[in-house]
């Protein structure tokens, strides 16, 4: 419980440090608005081009993006501790972590909090509010849990994505562009519909990156879908949970990267 409300410290001393320049905070939200706006409407215009795409029209595919953008910009916000470590490690930082009576992932989480990805988050809230009154969904109790449960599995999914990138500095020291590929990368391919893609690369997105199971799944359930794309509907409503799997994986890789880090003398 100590540890919890030391991490809410850390949040309220970054945002009020952040606020400190509102010209600079405002400009930044809204560029981050404005490039996730300029992407949803690349994806208007193939669709507009191309009507509908493999059985979905372009407000089922807002579903789709509005899903993932969310749960992206809140792992940016909380996990850019992680996402700049190779930093920390380069310049020494580490070690005076290594020595504090706390543990090292809530170090590194409240080391920096970036408020400023509320941009996207707003933006993306504001595709996914659009697509569900386009869409009259016929919503429930589950329907609205699994929307939530859908966001929530893909926060912890890109967040063990950027702990595992960061387990790499130990080793690597510098951070490796690869694992970009597989964060920002993933972000561009999970706000499409996956059954757009090769049936290879669909793989990839189900097996090794499981995108699909925390955004593709579960929107066929709300879209109900499922059927039509031979997907079990119970597929749809466990898949969220298997962000939350491999988030707690990719901490216990944490934790042994931490057991055989060697300093780097700086």
């Amino acid at each position: 419980m100590e540890s919890i409300r030391l991490y809410f410290k850390y949040i309220k001393l970054n945002i009020e440090s952040q606020l400190q320049y509102k010209a600079s905070f405002i400009m930044m939200s809204v560029g981050h608005f404005l490039i996730t706006f300029i992407e949803f409407l690349g994806i208007w215009v193939l669709f507009e081009r191309f009507g509908n795409i493999r059985g979905f029209t372009f407000e089922e595919a807002a579903l789709f993006y509005g899903i993932v953008h969310i749960a992206f910009a809140i792992t940016e916000g909380w996990t850019r501790g992680f996402d700049i470590f190779p930093r920390l490690v380069r310049s020494g930082d580490f070690d005076r972590i290594l020595l504090r009576p706390r543990t090292t992932v809530l170090q590194i989480l409240g080391h920096d909090f970036q408020i400023m990805r509320i941009g996207r988050l707003f933006q993306g809230l504001v595709v996914l509010i659009w697509a569900v009154f386009k869409l009259n969904i016929r919503w429930t109790l589950g329907k609205t849990l699994l929307l939530i449960g859908s966001i929530l599995g893909g926060n912890f999914l890109f967040s063990g994505l950027i702990v595992l990138q960061a387990t790499l500095s130990f080793w690597s020291v510098q951070s490796l562009e690869i694992v970009n590929s597989f964060t920002y990368g993933g972000v561009q391919a999970a706000q499409y519909p996956i059954s757009i893609y090769k049936p290879w690369f669909r793989k990839i997105l189900i097996y090794i990156i499981p995108l699909a199971t925390v955004n593709y799944f579960p929107a066929l359930n709300i879209l109900e879908k499922s059927q039509l794309f031979n997907y079990p509907i119970w597929l749809g409503w466990i898949s969220p949970l298997i962000g939350l799997v491999f988030f707690i994986f990719s901490l216990l890789v944490w934790q042994l990267g931490v057991r055989y880090y060697t300093s780097t003398g700086s």
